[in-house]
């Protein structure tokens, strides 16, 4: 079964539009549970073209527990599980408030925990060598290394992740109170500030790298490729792959200076609350896991440093 099978699908698609406009999930995560949801369907024995609405409405508990568990025995990870888990709950909560299927099957279905896997964190001294790289590179003046190091930047300063950088327009930055404004899960806007040494990689940016990139087709966006359209993630990607190799530091993908940036912040000093808000986090306890990672690195140094460690 394919994406075909969810456009296909009565209950999927009116599933789609409660995700979208009345949850405002992001497409990302909209995608990922109408695909485990069409997955439920292979497994429950729909064919291709077979009526998926009709499975999905006669699903019981024991059904669900058997999927979850056939998966589990092919060896797919604990996050997969827990995601898929929280498709088929969401999905049938929805299904049972609006009177399509009754009683929810799911309302007893267990959650499969997901691994708990600290994030890739850089040390101050790596990142401190890695942004120096990438402003020594940028004064070549080629647009593109100036763009890279307003980038990375940025996205230090700030904790964003990738999506919401490539998102960011120029009416979005205050370059005067350094703050950017940040669209980012569900469509939910925060302000978050940034430091000095981004202000003046933005400037540069700005000053010396757009105005040689701005094409025709060039909108309001604030970072730009090649041809002068809206960077996209990729290209920010290669852009941290290819300043950690210069750099000489291990090689992180973009995602790991959102996770850096907050456990620095944490270390700095900062309270929870001031990191969720950076983060954009819709629950302390997803922030909570930075504090995991600053507990280990002390207790790291502690063994080094005392000497009845």
């Amino acid at each position: 079964m394919t994406s075909t099978d969810a456009a296909a699908s009565e209950l999927l698609a009116a599933f789609e539009g409660h995700l979208r406009h009345e949850r405002g999930l992001s497409g990302n995560t909209v995608r990922a549970y109408l695909g485990d949801l069409v997955n439920l369907g292979t497994h429950l024995g729909v064919d291709q073209g077979g009526d998926l609405d009709a499975a999905l409405t006669a699903v019981t508990l024991a059904d669900l527990r058997a999927w979850l568990a056939a998966m589990d025995g092919d060896g797919l990870s604990r996050t997969t599980l827990a995601r898929r888990g929280a498709a088929a709950r969401a999905f049938y909560a929805w299904a049972a408030d609006a009177d399509r299927i009754l009683p929810n099957p799911a309302l007893r279905l267990a959650s499969a925990r997901p691994a708990s896997v600290l994030p890739t964190v850089l040390s101050a001294g790596d990142v401190e060598t890695l942004l120096d790289v990438a402003r020594t590179r940028a004064d070549d003046g080629d647009p593109i290394h100036l763009r890279d190091w307003a980038a990375v930047e940025l996205l230090y300063a700030t904790g964003m992740r990738v999506g919401e950088l490539a998102g960011v327009d120029l009416r979005d930055v205050d370059l005067d109170e350094r703050l950017v404004r940040v669209v980012g899960k569900g469509d939910k806007e925060r302000v978050v500030p940034f430091g000095i040494p981004a202000q003046r990689a933005v400037i540069e940016w700005l000053e010396r790298g757009r105005p040689t990139l701005v094409a025709p087709q060039t909108d309001a966006a604030l970072l730009l490729g090649r041809r002068g359209q809206r960077v996209d993630q990729r290209q920010v990607r290669e852009a941290v792959h290819e300043l950690c190799r210069l750099a000489g530091v291990d090689e992180v993908a973009p995602h790991a200076l959102r996770h850096t940036a907050a456990t620095h912040l944490l270390t700095g000093g900062s309270d929870l609350r001031s990191v969720q808000e950076v983060l954009g986090h819709a629950s302390l306890a997803t922030t909570q896991r930075y504090t995991h990672v600053s507990a280990e690195r002390l207790r790291a140094a502690y063994h080094l440093a005392h000497p009845r460690a």
